[in-house]
C-alpha cells in the first residue's frame, strides 16, 4: 500500500499543474465566450454567430485598450479612475491586492523589476533571492529612502506574497536570472532546480561569429 500511496501522489504531482493550467485557459475561454458572444447575440442575427466570436472579440477589445494605454492621457484618466476605487469601502480591500498580483505579469512592471539579486543576511552568510523594484531612493516615501539604498522584493515559497525591504547596496549580489526564472524558482523553494540557460539568440550568435 505504501508503495500505491506513494506512485498515486506522485501522478498527481505530475499531473495536477498541466490540468489546473489548461482548466484556467478553459475557463477564460468558456467564460469570455459566454460573456461578450451574449452582447453580440444582442447586436447581431442570431443566424450570423459563430462559436468563437466572443473569445475573438474579447482579445481584439483587450488590444484596444494595450493600445489606448500607451497615450498619456489614457493613463491619466486611468489612474484617476484607480484612485476612486482605492478611496471605495470594500473595494479598496480587495482591488489593490488583485492589482499587484496582475502586475507581476505586466509587460509594463517587468521593467520595474530591473535586476534579480542575492540579499545577504546579517553576518550569517545566508542569501535569499530578491527583485529590485525601486533603485532610485528617491522615489520612496519622505523618510524611508537612504543613500546607496535599494527597494528589494522577496518573494515567499509555496505562497504569494513576500516583503518589501531596502537594503545597502554592498548587500547586494546580482544573479544572471530573469525576474520569471526567479519567481519560479522561488515559489517552488527551488524544489524544481535551477532552469537551464536559454539558447542564444540569431543575433548574439552573428555577434560572436
Amino acid at each position: 500500500m505504501a508503495v500505491v500511496t506513494r506512485n498515486i501522489l506522485i501522478g498527481i504531482i505530475t499531473i495536477l499543474p498541466i490540468v489546473l493550467t489548461f482548466y484556467l485557459f478553459y475557463w477564460l475561454v468558456v467564460s469570455t465566450e459566454a460573456l461578450l458572444g451574449r452582447q453580440l447575440t444582442q447586436w447581431m442575427p442570431w443566424t450570423l454567430y459563430v462559436p468563437g466570436m466572443g473569445v475573438a472579440a474579447g482579445l481584439a477589445l483587450a488590444f484596444l485598450v494595450g493600445v489606448l494605454m500607451n497615450a498619456y492621457a489614457v493613463r491619466r484618466i486611468f489612474a484617476r479612475t484607480e484612485r476612486l476605487l482605492y478611496r471605495l469601502p470594500l473595494v479598496r480591500l480587495v482591488y489593490p491586492a488583485l492589482r499587484d498580483f496582475v502586475d507581476y505579469f505586466s509587460p509594463m512592471k517587468k521593467k520595474e523589476f530591473q535586476q534579480v539579486v542575492a540579499v545577504t543576511l546579517g553576518e550569517t552568510g545566508m542569501e535569499v533571492i530578491g527583485l529590485v523594484t525601486q533603485p532610485d531612493p528617491a522615489r520612496l516615501p519622505a523618510g524611508l529612502g537612504q543613500v546607496d539604498s535599494v527597494l528589494v522584493y522577496l518573494p515567499m515559497s509555496y505562497m504569494i506574497g513576500g516583503y518589501a525591504v531596502l537594503v545597502p547596496r554592498s548587500r547586494l549580489r546580482p544573479l544572471d536570472m530573469s525576474m520569471d526564472e526567479a519567481m519560479r524558482f522561488v515559489l517552488t523553494a527551488g524544489v524544481t532546480g535551477a532552469l537551464p540557460p536559454p539558447p542564444p539568440s540569431a543575433e548574439a550568435l552573428r555577434e560572436k561569429g
